[in-house]
């Protein structure tokens, strides 16, 4: 069964790393960071993140993260983990969600 493009696409990853990366390049390039589904594969992201903001995306790149190990006073947890796709738009592209 095939996920929907909004379970695909989670959130939007912003740090202050991630902020960095969203002013355009030297090739006229900009670069966004989303929270994804675990499941998803870089086609999936793509033709997901195409259709919810009709834009063109060049290429994308995926990161499995893990989670954190916490401790609360005696008691150890851990966080989930996540993936994170780092996604590069085609040049004059942009998410005018994003722009400040």
């Amino acid at each position: 069964m095939r996920k929907s493009d909004r379970q695909i696409i989670i959130a939007p990853h912003i740090t202050e790393k991630s902020s960095e990366l969203m002013v355009v390049n030297a090739r006229n390039e900009k670069t966004y960071v989303f929270k994804v589904s675990r499941a998803a594969n870089k086609i999936e992201i793509k033709k997901a993140l195409e259709k919810i903001f009709s834009v063109k995306v060049k290429n994308v790149n995926t990161i499995n993260q893990q989670g954190k190990v916490k401790t609360m006073g005696r008691f150890a947890g851990k966080r989930a983990d996540w993936k994170k796709a780092i996604v590069t738009l085609q040049a004059g592209e942009s998410f005018p969600e994003f722009e400040v």
